[in-house]
């Protein structure tokens, strides 16, 4: 059988669409209709945005460990966070939770490292774009990597927290993100990371000046192949991901 998803929200956009590929994309490993189990929780996002605004991250750990711990009573083998902010505090969550995470920074660093990209533009809030969530994990991997501008970060988180995770959609927020990955491109980028889970709601290869790597997507796929490694990944001679443990 294969394992059982736990999903620890904080904004419902990018929760949901981690969930819609999970379910969709589960049938091409497990057959029409089929899907691993899943079970999500999420706190309220302005108990998040709280911690984040005044910078309390062993708070916003408290809140993934409070979900980590309902998900686990549900059942779930491992979790994920669709959620690149918040991993900020994930270091503070592992050592404590119940059951093993997926981090998805190292998720997009893998993919980014197997397509051969050398130099990553980073898109996402402030709060991510200013940590160390993704610099770690592309550095690890030989990636160098490129931040926006201090506009452009204003501009990006403006649009994240105002527009996207309120599921609202603009063609100027469009034209805003192609203008950053324009720059990031002349500056030697070979690729962007969507490195918020609402991003690629309106962000994609079609309509970027860089390849793009959907963090949302790329994790939901690596909760899949976690999930269903015991058959697929023996089928296929691939290696399980790497994990947290705690």
């Amino acid at each position: 059988m294969p394992q059982h998803i736990g999903i620890v929200g904080c904004s419902a956009e990018g929760a949901a669409l981690c969930y819609r590929t999970i379910c969709a994309e589960g049938a091409a490993l497990l057959g029409p209709h089929a899907h691993p189990e899943v079970s999500l929780h999420t706190h309220s996002l302005a108990d998040y945005v709280k911690c984040l605004d005044r910078g309390d991250w062993p708070g916003v750990g408290e809140l993934m460990l409070s979900s980590a711990r309902k998900l686990a009573a549900a059942g779930a083998d491992f979790l994920i966070c669709p959620d690149n902010t918040i991993h900020q505090a994930l270091a503070l969550v592992a050592p404590r939770s119940p059951v093993p995470w997926l981090h998805i920074a190292e998720v997009v660093a893998s993919e980014a490292a197997a397509r051969g990209f050398r130099r990553l533009g980073l898109t996402g809030t402030r709060w991510l774009v200013e940590s160390e969530v993704y610099p770690d994990k592309l550095s690890a991997r030989g990636l160098a990597y490129l931040r926006p501008s201090t506009f452009e970060r204003d501009e990006i988180q403006r649009i994240i927290m105002d527009e996207l995770v309120l599921g609202i959609f603009k063609p100027e927020a469009i034209a805003s993100f192609q203008r950053v990955i324009q720059r990031m491109k002349v500056e030697s980028c070979d690729a962007v990371v969507l490195g918020c889970t609402e991003i690629p709601l309106i962000m994609n290869d079609a309509n970027s000046p860089l390849p793009t790597l959907d963090s949302t997507r790329l994790l939901a796929r690596a909760a899949l192949r976690r999930a269903t490694q015991g058959d697929v990944l023996r089928e296929n001679g691939l290696q399980p991901i790497q994990i947290l443990r705690r």
